[in-house]
């Protein structure tokens, strides 16, 4: 009985090691806590799980305690859910929250922050890993618990992070994003006059809406067809004055010395999509982050690959396709364009072919302007050609 006491007493005092959130402060640089921090100290709060389903009126938090088994999902007011959390504090919990990110930005991420929960911004997924086919808000947030759990655990694979960007880095990547938007308003709009003159078997072409387009097209068409088409007429008249002040207000910070062709409203577009370069450990993580790396279905000794997999941001991928066309006409001598410029260009070369090494040019000044803009290489190595930099107005 003596040593069956003591052997009990001897488990009880083993070392029990702690995965990567329960002592930020006394990790290593890599996230795994160190090895001097591997005891559970008496003094540790306990710890409390939450997972959140998120909408403009409505928090649905799945909560689990520790290890124990998690409680049904309940319902909060985003006013009721910040006291609630602020109860939990009190009473001595420590809380490390997650939920997806989506429309409503990083407010409610800021706002747990604020007041000492660990929280997590993750990307959106179907968390239903046995596919259902049955979706709510509580089992959403349940199956999510369940992923922080994991993640908590020390399986860093368990959760896909968003980084929160800083709240001056949020409002520069607003302004680009709305100069894209009413980019795509502006063409809807276009796009919609052609159509109703289609109707009626005259073809619009180019800018049609413009202010010396317009007269032509005016002295064209029937005076009932331009009643028609002047309400969509004004409409993109104002989208193009309001998307020629966004771009005035964007190049102007520009500050940087830009490869001939890249204009600065390209580099700011990369710039304030990628926020901060520097993020980036490898290559791979770029590419991936651009979304230009080829999909791949492979097995055993069978290895396919296929189409781009698009995960990643999708303004960034736009431009650099946009600024590839560019580097073949103004960059002769870069690196990349060498390399492909005999299947861009070949005669024999087909569509589907010119557009894969289109997006493989693209990918590689992605990553060689990542090089750049993190010090590890000089634009005299990659064959690129610089203008003079820009000069910030005030």
């Amino acid at each position: 009985m003596v040593r069956k006491h003591e052997g009990r007493q001897r488990a009880h005092t083993r070392p029990v090691k702690l995965s990567a959130h329960m002592n930020n402060h006394n990790t290593s640089t890599n996230g795994v806590a160190s090895a001097t921090q591997t005891q559970v100290q008496p003094s540790l709060k306990p710890l409390l799980k939450v997972a959140l389903d998120v909408h403009l009126a409505l928090y649905v938090a799945a909560i689990q305690e520790e290890g124990s088994h998690p409680k049904p999902p309940q319902r909060f007011k985003p006013a009721d859910f910040l006291r609630w959390v602020d109860k939990q504090l009190a009473r001595g919990f420590r809380l490390v929250t997650c939920y997806e990110a989506g429309p409503l930005g990083f407010v409610l991420h800021r706002q747990l922050r604020a007041r000492g929960v660990t929280n997590y911004v993750v990307r959106p997924r179907v968390w239903d890993e046995h596919r259902g086919r049955v979706k709510t808000d509580g089992r959403d947030a349940l199956w999510m618990l369940n992923a922080l759990d994991r993640f908590c655990a020390g399986n860093q694979k368990a959760l896909g992070l968003v980084r929160v960007p800083t709240e001056e880095e949020e409002r520069k990547r607003s302004h680009s994003r709305l100069r894209q938007a009413l980019a795509r308003d502006r063409q809807m709009t276009a796009q919609r006059g052609r159509g109703i003159a289609l109707q009626y078997g005259f073809r619009l072409k180019g800018a049609w809406f413009g202010r010396r387009s317009w007269p032509r097209w005016r002295e064209k068409l029937p005076p009932w067809l331009v009643a028609l088409l002047e309400p969509l007429r004004a409409a993109c008249l104002f989208l193009h004055d309001q998307l020629r002040a966004q771009d005035e207000v964007i190049e102007k910070s520009s500050t940087v010395a830009l490869p001939k062709g890249m204009g600065p409203l390209t580099e700011q577009i990369l710039q304030r999509e990628a926020a901060d370069w520097s993020r980036f450990k490898n290559r791979r993580q770029v590419s991936s982050y651009l979304g230009l790396c080829p999909s791949e279905n492979s097995s055993g000794p069978r290895q396919q690959q296929g189409h781009i997999t698009k995960s990643g941001n999708p303004r960034l991928r736009w431009a650099l396709c946009e600024m590839a066309w560019r580097l073949l006409r103004y960059q002769p001598d870069y690196r990349g364009v060498k390399k492909w410029r005999e299947h861009l260009s070949g005669a024999r070369t087909t569509p589907a072919k010119k557009k894969q090494a289109l997006v493989a040019l693209a990918r590689t000044f992605g990553v060689d302007w990542w090089r750049l803009c993190t010090g590890q290489t000089t634009p005299e190595k990659l064959g690129l050609v610089m203008t003079r930099p820009a000069v910030k107005q005030s």
